[in-house]
């Protein structure tokens, strides 16, 4: 099969796959469309990621598509079925999978390498997607899934004056989630000013240069941030995360970081404030939410997905990207299914 192949660090191109075999309780999907992640990026430059990579391999794993075939043991789906793929897999008999956080799995994998003609799940990673709900969006379910989660530890309460740091992809999905949730205030701390427009009239009530340290550390003297969340992945962000945070607030750190970073944080500073700071980590039990709510139609997709390209045009945007830098970024693997 045709697939958007990763040959090494630095080393992406066109190529022919294998087709996954299936087992008896696989479902086959032939995609239709698959999101470039951040961590695509990082997988390109040869950093660590979420599992372990062996070469030659697709890139991606947020997509939409239609079940090409299933596997004797299969009951819940069937050919032509609309459907979406958690790529990430639980064995379901660990302690970890036992205590309900399959996220741990002492065996997890990944079972989604998406900018493929097909890619071949479990049964258990597969979910309907209604047909009021296009492929396009429905490309969007795995990083909303994310998102949810990294809300769900963040807690927002309706009137919260919130934080959020860095507006990419997932920074504009967060802030529409926030503006649903009933925050009363979000500040948006972002590098590129040519973002401001946008942020405002997805709900910002304040744009902050992430550069301007004075300016942050203004607004959080003036402005009560009980919750802050980071959607860069680097030190500078995470500083301006901590700095902005008010007395009693909490912290979540939902950018993923190069593997060898770490952060110097004044320990002193976050006790006086006695913040709490987590970190959140891919999508335990949110895929069927992510899809339910891209079904309702409460994300704006249009303010999300900034392009989409052809795989050939995937492959140069790695090579040298500029559109990701906007926003999601779709690769059409499939246009033509509906």
């Amino acid at each position: 099969m045709k697939a958007v192949v990763l040959y090494g660090p630095g080393k992406v191109d066109i190529g022919e796959l294998p087709i996954v075999e299936m087992n008896p309780g696989d479902v086959r999907v032939r995609v239709a469309y698959c999101g470039i992640c951040g961590s695509d990026f990082h997988k390109y430059a040869g950093k660590k990621n979420t599992h372990p990579i062996r070469y030659p391999v697709a890139l991606g794993h947020e997509i939409s598509g239609i079940v090409e075939a299933v596997g004797s043991a299969v009951t819940n789906f069937k050919v032509g079925d609309r459907v979406t793929v958690d790529p990430n897999w639980g064995c379901g008999k660990c302690y970890y999978c036992k205590e309900g956080k399959p996220s741990f799995c002492e065996h997890a994998r990944g079972v989604v390498k998406g900018m493929a003609e097909f890619v071949t799940s479990p049964e258990e990673n597969v979910y309907h997607l209604p047909d009021t709900l296009s492929l396009r969006d429905a490309a969007l379910c795995e990083p909303l899934a994310c998102c949810l989660r990294g809300m769900d530890l963040l807690g927002v309460k309706h009137g919260e004056s919130v934080a959020l740091i860095g507006f990419g992809a997932i920074g504009n999905i967060i802030l529409q989630l926030l503006r649903s949730a009933g925050a009363g205030e979000i500040a948006v701390v972002e590098y590129d000013a040519a973002k401001r427009e946008r942020a405002m009239a997805l709900g910002a009530t304040a744009f902050i240069p992430s550069e301007d340290r004075a300016a942050i550390e203004q607004y959080a003297a003036e402005h009560d941030v009980t919750k802050v969340i980071e959607c860069v992945g680097i030190g500078a962000a995470q500083e301006a995360a901590l700095a902005i945070a008010g007395k009693g607030a909490t912290v979540v750190m939902f950018g993923v970081s190069d593997s060898a970073a770490t952060l110097p944080i004044s320990l002193y500073d976050a006790f006086l404030k006695e913040l709490t700071i987590k970190t959140s980590f891919v999508n335990p039990h949110t895929s069927a939410r992510a899809v339910r709510l891209l079904n309702a139609g409460l994300l704006d997709t249009d303010k999300i997905i900034c392009g989409v390209l052809s795989p050939e045009e995937a492959v140069e945007e790695f090579r040298a990207p500029k559109l990701s830098r906007r926003g999601k970024v779709l690769v059409a693997i499939d246009p033509t299914l509906q």
